[in-house]
């Protein structure tokens, strides 16, 4: 079982190697990150963006810029959609936020001419958290994409969770639907919803997992929780993923993990053309490797 985000990083070694683009990674996190990754074996690694200041960054971090291909682009938007074009003429497998702001970077993905972002397509940002308070890695959306997402886009975020943890080694992923409690409430929509997928779940209609819900938090992460509330389904207690109800509870959840409990974490957004790695400004380089090594391993 795979336990840790440094063990994803193992698993991606032996898959063939991708590369990746970086859209304008012009700050220390972003090129750390990519170098490192670059240094494992991982990807191959194009960065667009002020080719002075990689230069720069590169020195003060005794970085031989020489083992990326740098393409020199000083304006955040141009080089966001440089790096898109890059995906779509096949010349790149992944596609990386560097030190522009995340609404550049999800316009550039989003541009319907040359963007990465296919017809009808839903987008949703998926998390992986190896949480010191939990014992195994935990896959999780939406987090930061779909504020409210309705039972269609709830289906396909369900769907993005079990191809993660598929991709990272879990075979038959246990997924919770989160509400507010395990109870079934009619006048919740998080509850019907929940219901709703479960029963696709049960009739084939949604594969590869098992899936329970609703369920609240504890009882979905918690062995003891689960048995004094008597839920026995084989979810309870022991999930490898979760499907939240809407952004509020994704994103509180996400940053109390990463804030009270120091949990790591890789995110990517799923089901563009490519995985393209959606981390902060802030994140640190680990964040950011591991991001690269989920991309990776899709």
């Amino acid at each position: 079982m795979i336990a840790k985000l440094s063990q994803v990083v193992d698993l991606v070694k032996s898959k063939p190697k991708k590369r990746l683009v970086a859209a304008f990674a012009n700050d220390d996190h972003t090129i750390e990150a990519v170098n490192h990754a670059v240094e494992l074996g991982i990807v191959d690694a194009t960065l667009v963006g002020d080719e002075t200041a990689i230069q720069q960054v590169c020195k003060q971090l005794n970085i031989n810029a020489g083992k990326f291909t740098i393409i020199h682009e000083p304006d955040d938007v141009k080089a966001a959609t440089k790096s898109c074009d890059l995906i779509n003429q096949k010349e790149a497998d992944i596609l990386m936020k560097g030190a522009l702001s995340t609404d550049k970077y999800m316009r550039a993905i989003l541009n319907k001419e040359r963007g990465l972002c296919p017809p009808n397509a839903t987008l949703t940002h998926i998390a992986v958290f190896e949480n010191p308070a939990y014992h195994k890695l935990l896959v999780a959306g939406d987090c930061a994409i779909i504020p409210a997402p309705d039972l269609k886009q709830k289906q396909i975020i369900l769907q993005q969770i079990i191809k993660t943890a598929k991709a990272i080694g879990i075979e038959q992923p246990k997924i919770a639907i989160i509400a507010a409690t395990e109870q079934m409430s009619t006048g919740m929509t998080a509850c019907v919803d929940a219901a709703i997928l479960a029963t696709m779940a049960d009739r084939g209609q949604i594969a590869g997992a098992l899936i329970e819900g609703p369920l609240s938090l504890d009882v979905a992460v918690d062995e003891e929780a689960a048995k004094i509330k008597k839920m026995t389904g084989g979810v309870a207690g022991d999930a490898d993923g979760l499907l939240f109800p809407n952004i509020e509870s994704g994103n509180v959840f996400y940053k109390s993990c990463t804030k009270f409990n120091k949990a790591e974490v890789g995110a990517f957004l799923a089901g563009a053309k490519a995985p393209c790695v959606l981390s902060s400004r802030g994140d640190s380089s680990l964040t950011k490797l591991y991001s690269i090594a989920l991309a990776a391993a899709l």
